[in-house]
């Protein structure tokens, strides 16, 4: 009996051990701004919000700075499946397809709720084109209104013609030209170097960037354009999004659309919040000259005719809707 006994309990034993933990999974999330940006923190919630709904099977691990792969490495590198997830400024990938640019034409919006409406008209057809690519988009937020950095007050285009202008996607390479400035692209985490170096010496751009990269240590004046509202995009490899249980793809995509609501609210903050802290810091913060603004929106109206064309039919229905709305 005694050795019966012994041996259904090592039975017992050994198959409780056989039977395997709960899987967990981890993901690698390359993003491209710096940890105290408001994007990658609105990241770092949606992974802690993730996580949580899950019970810890799914987690991400978020790589802050490029420090995983840099900026332009992002899309391709989730694309190839050598990260599931990932984020991107989506302009960045213009290149590749109009559609993911529409964001970043000049003066086509002015203000959260015309970058709304421009969301939803685009949305469609850029689930549609990073569906082609094995991707899916999961959520965007804007950034705040765009505007123009310079180590002097600028009154007119004539007073940017000339200067080195940093770019950061074809849109504001395109800008730099039609001003007829020196188009440098620098990403966000060099603008720093670039200014202290005399590599650029005016940008266009967010008051979060000039915030996140202290512009007050190599600028003087920030003109508050309140022009067009770039925004970032959070997609995942289709691949690796379908392996995930029924339940974790559930709690990810409700994670994610939490986030899309707080990044918009955050965004919306945040132009408040970091534009105070602009002019707490010393830098002039000045509204454009009806000149300035006036040749800039001209400008923007040239680029919208261009996009468009670039776009095709797509984008003709695109611009339709969004003048619709």
């Amino acid at each position: 009996m005694s050795f019966m006994f012994k041996s259904v309990a090592a039975l017992g034993v050994t198959g409780l051990l056989a039977v395997p933990a709960a899987a967990q999974t981890k993901w690698d999330m390359p993003v491209p701004y710096n940890e105290s940006n408001f994007h990658t923190q609105n990241i770092l919630q949606f992974a802690k919000e993730l996580s949580a709904a899950t019970g810890g099977k799914l987690t991400i691990q978020v790589h802050p700075s490029g420090s995983l792969f840099k900026h332009p490495e992002i899309k391709p590198s989730v694309r190839r499946g050598l990260a599931p997830i990932g984020e991107i400024l989506a302009s960045l990938a213009s290149n590749e397809s109009p559609i993911y640019g529409v964001d970043s034409v000049p003066f086509l919006t002015g203000g959260y709720d015309d970058a709304k409406k421009l969301y939803a008209a685009q949305k469609p057809f850029l689930e549609k084109k990073l569906d082609s690519e094995g991707l899916m988009l999961l959520y965007s937020v804007p950034w705040p209104p765009q505007g123009l950095y310079a180590k002097k007050e600028i009154k007119s285009v004539e007073d940017i013609s000339g200067l080195k202008f940093r770019t950061y996607n074809a849109a504001t390479s395109r800008l730099s030209q039609l001003i007829k400035a020196v188009p440098t692209q620098v990403e966000a985490p060099d603008i720093p170097t670039a200014f202290q170096t005399g590599r650029v010496e005016a940008m266009v751009t967010s008051p979060a960037t000039g915030v996140d990269s202290k512009a007050w240590d190599y600028l003087s004046h920030y003109h508050d354009l309140k022009g067009w509202q770039p925004r970032n995009i959070v997609f995942v490899n289709k691949e690796a999004f379908g392996k995930l249980p029924a339940d974790q793809q559930k709690a990810m995509l409700a994670a994610a659309a939490a986030a899309e609501t707080r990044g918009w609210e955050t965004s919306v903050k945040e132009t408040e919040r970091t534009t105070k802290l602009l002019a707490d810091n010393k830098i002039t913060v000045v509204q454009p000259t009806a000149a300035l603004r006036d040749a800039l929106v001209k400008i923007g109206a040239t680029m919208t005719a261009e996009w468009e064309k670039a776009a095709g039919s797509d984008g003709a229905e695109l611009l339709k809707a969004y003048r619709a709305k």
